[in-house]
């Protein structure tokens, strides 16, 4: 039986989701770099953005914190904090207040119950202890059964359903960034669409990722004899 690493099948099932993996993570950072040069009419920060948004939708009790990393921005709904990478936390652009308030639209999320976000969220501890035993009974199953490799899967599948509901729940984010930086005054309805081809351009890393998750799954019910037949 040939291992994973050395299987022509993987590399058909990992080529496509790889490649789209590049294209949107190039189409993401080049669209960013595109509009990180236009900076807003009103001149606020992406931190002063996300504020007010969340004010203009009352709600006041959410941090908004500096973090490291280009792009690393995210929000933590276990202690209701907005970490916002440096350039999005002080740049005036279309982009940093188009990432700061799509960061925003998850606490909006969160303060209305929004129920995929809280399906994911109660998904984190599951997925990544899930993912990191299914290549442990994957790799046996190599050496020893297909059977390993089936159960590997099957654990595996909990990452592919976690990527999965993280799509409604970062889209929507980005729908209540687009409509309310323009109802918080805090940019122009042109500048929220240039904004939202920030926000667009991100989602399709998303989509990536479970593309990418739900073609290695398949891959491995294929040499677990799920598809195609016995791998024995």
């Amino acid at each position: 039986m040939p291992f994973i690493w050395f299987d022509p099948a993987y590399l058909l099932f990992a080529l496509p989701g790889l490649l789209l993996a590049m294209a949107a993570s190039f189409y993401t950072k080049s669209t960013f770099a595109k509009y990180s040069k236009v900076a807003a009419s009103t001149r606020v920060s992406g931190a002063s953005a996300a504020r007010r948004m969340l004010n203009s939708s009352g709600i006041y009790d959410v941090k908004i914190e500096m973090t490291n990393g280009f792009l690393s921005d995210h929000y933590n709904p276990a202690d209701k904090t907005l970490h916002l990478s440096n350039d999005v936390y002080n740049g005036n652009s279309l982009s940093s207040i188009g990432v700061a308030c799509h960061e925003a639209g998850h606490a909006l999320q969160h303060a209305k119950a929004y129920a995929p976000l809280k399906l994911r969220t109660m998904m984190v501890p599951a997925t990544n202890f899930c993912t990191s035993i299914s290549y442990i009974f994957i790799l046996a199953g190599f050496f020893m059964s297909a059977k390993l490799i089936l159960l590997g899967a099957i654990l595996f599948s909990v990452s592919v359903l976690f990527s999965v509901v993280t799509l409604p729940v970062e889209w929507d984010a980005s729908a209540r960034a687009k409509k309310n930086m323009v109802s918080a005054g805090i940019v122009t309805q042109q500048e929220s669409e240039q904004a939202g081809e920030v926000l667009n351009a991100a989602f399709l890393t998303y989509v990536a990722a479970a593309v990418s998750a739900l073609l290695t799954l398949l891959y491995f019910l294929l040499r677990a004899g799920v598809l195609g037949g016995s791998d024995s």
